[in-house]
């Protein structure tokens, strides 16, 4: 996790190099999540990248166990849910868009469903263009030995299109929570006050370097200052570079 006052300060102190380019703590904020979500996005694509390329026998150093590390901590795994944590839709059941605290649904990884005879079956992942075949193709109709599940949505479906209990198991990605950076105004000047409403960043700490230069990037292009985009925007290419190589 990475504290959004230290993302905070570094910002304010590179963008205010020579009094020009100041962000406000709303704008901050604002720059932050956006900056979050482009890193959070991209870990699919590089995963997917990584996968197609031979991996090593050092764990430290593999894309691909590097970035399923980065991941791990957005994974949410629940059992024996209760029905009330779930929306009813005409077609299926529906994870809700937040489970209380865990997070929204990015992607579902998981999930399963129990029969009559309480085994375990697992639901098919489908993606939203199969998905949606499954009302106009006879061939791929779910049914209780065969549950499939949307990986975006989380609707879950079986039995001709009905659903009449809730999953036994589901694994998914949530999405991050959006940074706050929190402040109390003392001289006319925005001070840090960290309280219930704080938000740190939710990615690994090894990605504090290219929030920084990410919200410096977005930070530059919003008050119109090339150099401070284009120091952020600079900075931030030369690590995609480095990262995965």
């Amino acid at each position: 996790m990475v504290k959004v006052d230290d993302v905070y300060q570094k910002v304010l102190a590179l963008a205010n190099k020579e009094q020009r380019g100041y962000i406000t703590p709303q704008d901050f904020n604002l720059f932050a999540s956006q900056a979050q979500l482009e890193i959070f996005e991209q870990y699919f694509y590089d995963l997917n990248q990584a996968r197609k390329t031979q991996g090593n026998d050092t764990v430290i150093a593999d894309a691909d166990d590097m970035l399923e590390d980065k991941l791990q901590q957005f994974e949410v795994v629940l059992n024996s849910i209760d029905t009330a944590l779930l929306d009813t839709v005409g077609y299926g059941k529906k994870l809700p868009t937040h489970l209380h605290a865990q997070g929204a649904l990015y992607r579902l990884l998981y999930a399963s469903l129990l029969d009559g005879d309480f085994n375990e079956v697992e639901c098919e992942l489908l993606g939203a263009r199969d998905f949606a075949n499954l009302k106009v193709s006879p061939l791929i109709k779910p049914s209780k030995s065969r549950p499939v599940a949307n990986v975006r949505s989380g609707v879950i479906v079986c039995n001709d299109g009905i659903v009449d209990q809730p999953p036994h198991k589901l694994t998914y990605i949530k999405t991050p929570h959006k940074p706050n950076w929190t402040y109390s105004v003392v001289n006319k000047r925005a001070m840090y006050d960290p309280n219930s409403s704080t938000v740190d960043f939710g990615l690994h700490q090894s990605e504090e370097i290219q929030l920084v230069n990410k919200i410096l990037r977005l930070a530059g292009l919003a008050t119109e200052q090339v150099d401070v985009m284009r120091a952020g925007g600079a900075m931030d290419s030369m690590i995609n570079q480095q990262k995965y190589i």
